[in-house]
C-alpha cells in the first residue's frame, strides 16, 4: 500500500466516523421525539479503497406503529365518552349528597310533610315553594349541561375536521417531497419523521391504516372504509351550529353530518366511516349519548309535571290547567315533550318571586282566596303524589310503576352504570395504548447502545487520525532525505 492510498483510506474513514457520530448524536437527542425513526449509517468498501457512505437508514416497525395508532384512537374515543358521562353524572349528583337530584326531591318531600304539620305557618309554606323551585331549577340545570356538552361536541367536530383536512394536505405534500428527494439521492429520514407525526395525529382523530406506495409515498384509509389519501386527498366537510338545542338532531336534519368528497357518510358509533377516534366520539356525544340523556331527563320532568297537573290531586285545576310544575308557565302537552326538562318551571301562582302567593300550595293553584289555614289535606295529597307509584309515560326506565323518587334513582343509577362501563372500556384501552407505546419506545432509540456505538466510533476516528499522522511523519522523513 502506498502512502497516498493509506492517507486516502484514512480520510474516508474519518468522514465515515464523523457522519456516524453525527447520526448517533441525533438519535440520542431525539430519543423521546414522537415519530422519530432510529438512524444508522450504511457503509461499504469502496472499489478504490477506503470506506464509502452509502446513505442513512431509518429503522421503524410499521406494523407496530399502526397498532399503536389504532390503540390511541380507541383510548381517546373512550376517554371522550367517559368525560361526557362523568360530567352528566356530576350534574345529577351523587344520590347520598344533599345537593343532588335525589337530595332535592327529598328536600321537597320533607318540606311538604313539615308544612302539612303546621299548614298555618307561612314560613313552612314558603319553604315548600322554595324546595319545589329548587327541584325544577335543578332539572333545568341538568338539561343545560347536556346541551352544553352537545354544543361543545359540535364545535369540536368542526375544529377536528379543519385540522384533519390540513393534516391530510400536509401528508400529501410530504409524500411529494419524499419522492423528489429520493430521485435526487437525498436523505428522506426527516421528512418521514414529520409524516409519521402527522399520521399519528390523524389516527387519533380517525383511526387509519397506512399502505405503502411507490417512491416512498403512502396512502391512508380509515378503518371504516373511507379513502382519505391515495394520490389525491379527500375533502371532508362539516357545518357547525352556534348552539345545539334539545330539538336539534342529525336525523331531523337540523344538525350537520359529514361529507367526504361531496358524499354523505355515516357518523354513528356502530358503523361510522370516520368513527373510532376523537372525531367519532364527538359525534356520539352530540347525536347518541346526549340525545339519550335528554330523552330520559325529559321523561323524568314529564312525570313530575303530570303528577301535580292532575285535577284529582288539586281540585282547583281544570283539565287543561297547569299544576304546581309547568311547561314554561303553561300546562304540559304530551305532543311537546322534547326539551321539557329545559322548560320546567314552578307555577307563578305560588311563587312569590313571580308575584304569586305561597298559600296556594295549601289551598290550590287556582284558589281565589285563602281557605282554612288549618286544612292540610292538599299538602298531604301533594306529599303522597310524590310517593305514588305510576307507570312512566315515556323514557326507558323498565317495566312497572315507580314513585318519583324511585324514577329519579333509576335515572341516576343508569347513568352511573353507563359511566362505570365507559371507565372500564377506557381503562382497557389505556392499558393497551400504554403497552404499545412502550413497545414503540423500546423499538426506538436505545441510549445505552448508542453510547456504546459512539465509543467505537471515537476509537475508529482515533485510529484513522493516527494513520494520517503516521503518513505525515513518513512524508516528512522522505522530504528530509
Amino acid at each position: 500500500m502506498t502512502i497516498s492510498s493509506a492517507l486516502s483510506n484514512a480520510m474516508t474513514g474519518l468522514r465515515a466516523a464523523g457522519r456516524t457520530s453525527q447520526t448517533i448524536s441525533a438519535n440520542i437527542a431525539n430519543a423521546l421525539t414522537p415519530g422519530y425513526g432510529v438512524r444508522s449509517v450504511a457503509l461499504s468498501s469502496s472499489q478504490i479503497g477506503g470506506v464509502r457512505v452509502d446513505g442513512i437508514n431509518r429503522t421503524v416497525n410499521p406494523a407496530l406503529l399502526m397498532d399503536r395508532g389504532l390503540a390511541e384512537a380507541a383510548f381517546r374515543n373512550a376517554d371522550n365518552r367517559t368525560q361526557f358521562l362523568t360530567n352528566y353524572e356530576n350534574a345529577l349528583g351523587i344520590p347520598d349528597e344533599a345537593n343532588s337530584l335525589s337530595g332535592r326531591i327529598s328536600d321537597f318531600e320533607r318540606s311538604l310533610v313539615t308544612a302539612s304539620s303546621r299548614p298555618d305557618a307561612a314560613e313552612r309554606l314558603g319553604g315548600s315553594v322554595d324546595a319545589a323551585r329548587d327541584l325544577a331549577e335543578f332539572i333545568v340545570a341538568a338539561s343545560t349541561e347536556i346541551q352544553r356538552s352537545r354544543s361543545d361536541a359540535d364545535r369540536n367536530i368542526e375544529t377536528q375536521v379543519n385540522r384533519l383536512n390540513t393534516a391530510l394536505q400536509s401528508v400529501k405534500e410530504i409524500n411529494r417531497q419524499i419522492t423528489k428527494t429520493m430521485v435526487l439521492g437525498g436523505d428522506t429520514s426527516a421528512l418521514q419523521d414529520n409524516r409519521q407525526s402527522l399520521v399519528d395525529e390523524i389516527s387519533a382523530m380517525v383511526p387509519v391504516r397506512q399502505v405503502s406506495r411507490e417512491n416512498g409515498q403512502i396512502a391512508l384509509y380509515s378503518t371504516g372504509g373511507a379513502i382519505l389519501l391515495d394520490g389525491g386527498v379527500a375533502e371532508i366537510e362539516f357545518s357547525a351550529v352556534n348552539q345545539v338545542t334539545p330539538y336539534m338532531t342529525l336525523d331531523g336534519g337540523s344538525l350537520s353530518g359529514l361529507t367526504v368528497d361531496g358524499f354523505s357518510v355515516r357518523t354513528s358509533s356502530a358503523r361510522g366511516a370516520l368513527g373510532g377516534g376523537t372525531l367519532g366520539a364527538q359525534f356520539e356525544i352530540r347525536d347518541e349519548l346526549g340525545v339519550e340523556a335528554q330523552t330520559q331527563l325529559d321523561a323524568l320532568a314529564r312525570d313530575l309535571i303530570e303528577r301535580f297537573q292532575d285535577p284529582a290531586v288539586d281540585p282547583t285545576l281544570g283539565a287543561t290547567d297547569a299544576g304546581l310544575f309547568t311547561d314554561a308557565g303553561a300546562a304540559f302537552d304530551p305532543l311537546n315533550e322534547v326539551g321539557i326538562s329545559e322548560r320546567i318551571t314552578l307555577n307563578a301562582a305560588v311563587d312569590e318571586r313571580q308575584g304569586g302567593e305561597a298559600w296556594r300550595i295549601r289551598d290550590g293553584i287556582n284558589a281565589v282566596t285563602q281557605g282554612d289555614v288549618g286544612d292540610a289535606r292538599l299538602l298531604q295529597t301533594l306529599s303522597d303524589t310524590l310517593t305514588d307509584r305510576r307507570t312512566p309515560a315515556s323514557g326507558s326506565f323498565g317495566v312497572g310503576a315507580f314513585s318519583f323518587v324511585n324514577l329519579a334513582s333509576g335515572l341516576t343509577s343508569n347513568v352511573a352504570a353507563d359511566r362505570a362501563q365507559a371507565e372500564q372500556v377506557q381503562s382497557y384501552a389505556s392499558t393497551q395504548f400504554n403497552e404499545l407505546t412502550q413497545l414503540v419506545l423500546a423499538d426506538g432509540v436505545d441510549s445505552d447502545q448508542e453510547m456504546q456505538r459512539l465509543i467505537v466510533v471515537q476509537q475508529t476516528y482515533a485510529a484513522n487520525a493516527r494513520m494520517i499522522e503516521a503518513a505525515d511523519e513518513m512524508m516528512q522523513t522522505i522530504l528530509r532525505l
